[in-house]
């Protein structure tokens, strides 16, 4: 018989204890066949009449329910299936919610999705003040809507205005900011957290006013519809009406407020099943999936070595990001060496600039800002490097400098010390070709901003004529110092561009030569936002740094030829001085508070614009070049897998990810559509469209990525 997630014990005060453990699982999750278990648990409390009050709590160390088991959602193949999942979780919760007696969750840890579904559902909530403790309902980042009765319990615990802005952005509470907005009545230690939760279990249900008539401006119709339209303008911002669980939540939570809660479970059961058979939600439980799995890869066949100590070369913007996230987010203690004394302080201000904000969003304490950054460390010197188990270097991009700095880390390092190099164009084993370990040399590729970017490329390189290889050792190391720094890492080939910017550079010389075409600069911009790329690819240009883009595009060009010659447009813009964001010109002016075109370039690049093509013209044009260099790199061996592919183009460039990935996209429009648009638009516009072997080889197979 299998070991029920769900167990009851009594205390003699009348206190019953509902443990949930769930059997050889390190975190809690919701399953399907857990109904009839939690049935059990109600038939048993039902034949007893000393129960005072009941305190649901968490049988594992750090955490209380993660959410439900999604692996359940693949198996659904009608919405009528989903929606029966949903039903019955809701019955159960319902069930929990009409116990006569006082029901506490106590709450340590991630309690998010169907666990916080259960919490809402429980008569009062109490969580510890752990760093460990987070609330939310992430569903939307899924592409679902809570279907447990989270749209429903929500905005009458705390308010619409509130439980829409956490269910629409599924973001996740701290203790302190659940507690301010009511979704918890108690924080208390974590020490206490059992005690205080079995007092309140004793004491009477509390009687709660529904914040459901007191939102927003008095909860009047027109108060009502002022925060709904707000709602939805802002989420509309973000979305551009790609992501179709927006406009579900907010007609549920509507549906809901003005029908009673009976209808609007109802209603949220009914979407719910709809949405997961969507083609978004599917693209997007892809990402959860992927990610999930390279979490437990080590990206070679070997362990990890153990690291105590890193040292960043480099005090600019990604050395400073660099060491951020591997003292703040790795908790390693970090030495920083820059060639000048300024370099150091611009590194630890660049630090202590985040850490301060964070401070003042009381997110850290003072004395947790205090401890980071006194694992930071800087010289001009090479002192200390013998400590180091790993050395990133993120100096200039230039081949005899980053030789001289192999040499010098050689020379002050240990032998077993790890060189990686944070390089976005020179080939690793150009670099390894100074090293006398060269085994120990790796490409560890960073985006900008460090903190902020997901993604990290691990590069290997395949040996030099007299050295040997990147070892299997050093590959899993640097995985797993990715991964302590919180990135997701993806292993690819040591070729030109690597994998991102090698599938990001075609797309952006085609935006530039539709630019050239006459196009304005907003309408590109607009065409691939609402394609639903995080920033337009000229806004990107500007950000990025158009020096930058001089810089890779004559490099990529040597080694992978002609279709990745760039348009005659940074060369006229650096004459000029625009750089973009960095110089204070490029193609849009920063002397504005409002994002406006600097029209003065139009002259310079000597067009006159004028929208001629349409955005779903443009938006295919420029992402058609990104998908069949993504084919490529397939077929090349520069990325392992479809899957590694997907997963680096959304986290490195925000390629759409209700698309779910270039590789998943182009399974999705049909590998013969796509050869037949790229052979048309080789037609029209040339041969740098014309389909990659891969691709032709698919589309005669009729064959998919996936």
């Amino acid at each position: 018989m299998t070991q029920s997630a769900f167990s009851l014990s009594y205390s003699d005060n009348g206190v019953a204890w509902l443990k949930i453990d769930v059997p050889n699982e390190k975190m809690n999750t919701l399953q399907a066949e857990f109904s009839t278990q939690i049935g059990a648990v109600f038939e048993e409390l039902a034949q007893r009449s000393d129960v005072k009050g009941m305190v649901v709590y968490s049988g594992k160390p750090d955490n209380f329910v993660a959410g439900a088991d999604i692996n359940m959602l693949a198996a659904c193949e009608t919405a009528e299936q989903a929606q029966e999942l949903a039903q019955t979780g809701q019955q159960l919760f319902s069930q929990l919610e009409q116990l006569p007696f006082h029901v506490v969750a106590a709450i340590h840890g991630p309690c998010l999705g169907g666990g916080l579904e259960l919490a809402l559902a429980c008569h009062t909530r109490v969580c510890s003040d752990d760093d460990k403790t987070r609330l939310g309902l992430p569903e939307v980042q899924l592409g679902l809507l809570p279907g447990s009765g989270g749209t429903q319990r929500l905005p009458r615990l705390i308010g619409v205005a509130n439980a829409l802005d956490m269910i629409l952005s599924g973001k996740q509470l701290r203790a302190k900011k659940a507690k301010k907005l009511g979704v918890v009545d108690q924080m208390v230690p974590e020490s206490i957290l059992l005690n205080v939760a079995e007092k309140l279990a004793l004491s009477s249900k509390p009687h709660r006013k529904s914040s459901m008539q007191n939102w927003a401006l008095g909860g009047n119709p027109l108060g009502r519809s002022v925060v709904f339209d707000q709602a939805a303008k802002k989420a509309h911002e973000k979305t551009r009406g790609n992501y179709p669980a927006v406009d579900a939540i907010l007609e549920v939570v509507k549906y809901g407020l003005q029908n009673g809660i009976e209808k609007g479970l109802e209603q949220e059961a009914k979407v719910f099943g709809e949405l997961v058979l969507s083609p978004e939600s599917a693209a997007l439980r892809s990402i959860f999936f992927a990610t999930t799995a390279m979490k437990k890869e080590t990206g070679s066949g070997a362990e990890p070595n153990t690291i105590k100590r890193i040292a960043v070369l480099g005090g600019g913007l990604m050395g400073g990001g660099i060491s951020h996230v591997s003292a703040v987010k790795a908790g390693y203690p970090v030495k920083i060496k820059d060639i000048s004394n300024d370099g150091i302080l611009n590194a630890l201000s660049y630090n202590y600039k985040i850490l301060e904000k964070q401070r003042k969003r009381k997110i850290i304490s003072k004395a947790q800002l205090q401890k980071h950054m006194l694992s930071l460390s800087g010289g001009i010197d090479f002192t200390g490097f013998d400590k180091a188990d790993v050395v990133v270097e993120a100096v200039f991009e230039d081949l005899s400098l980053k030789h001289q700095m192999v040499k010098d880390v050689e020379a002050n390092a240990k032998s077993t010390t790890i060189f990686a190099t944070n390089t976005s164009s020179l080939p690793i084993h150009q670099i390894a070709q100074a090293a006398e370990r060269p085994e120990n040399v790796v490409g560890l590729h960073y985006f900008s901003p460090v903190e902020k970017m997901p993604l990290v490329e691990v590069i290997p390189h395949q040996g030099t004529e007299t050295g040997s290889r990147t070892s299997e050792e050093t590959i899993a190391t640097v995985v797993a110092l990715a991964k302590k720094q919180g990135k997701t890492p993806i292993v690819v080939g040591d070729k030109a561009g690597f994998y991102v910017n090698r599938i990001l550079a075609p797309y952006m010389n085609e935006a530039a030569r539709v630019l050239l075409s006459g196009e304005p600069i907003e309408h590109i911009d607009e065409a691939l936002l609402n394609f639903g790329f995080p920033v337009g690819p000229i806004t990107l240009l500007d950000e990025v740094g158009v020096d930058i883009g001089a810089k890779i595009s004559p490099i990529l060009l040597a080694e992978l030829g002609e279709r990745f010659e760039a348009p005659d447009v940074f060369g006229l813009l650096l004459k000029d001085n625009r750089k973009g964001r960095k110089s204070g010109k490029g193609f849009y002016r920063y002397d504005t508070k409002k994002k406006e075109v600097d029209k003065s370039v139009y002259q310079l690049l000597g067009i006159e614009p004028k929208v001629k093509e349409s955005e779903v013209e443009i938006a295919v044009r420029c992402s058609l070049m990104m998908l069949n260099e993504a084919a490529r790199c397939l077929d090349e061996g520069v990325i392992r897998s479809a899957r590694d592919g997907d997963i680096g183009a959304i986290f490195g460039i925000g390629f759409p990810p209700f698309l779910g990935g270039p590789f998943r996209y182009m399974d999705h429009i049909g590998i013969t559509r796509i050869v037949d648009m790229l052979n048309e638009y080789s037609d029209k516009y040339g041969d740098r469209f014309k389909p990659c072997e891969r691709l032709l080889a698919m589309s005669k197979e009729e064959q998919t990525f996936y």
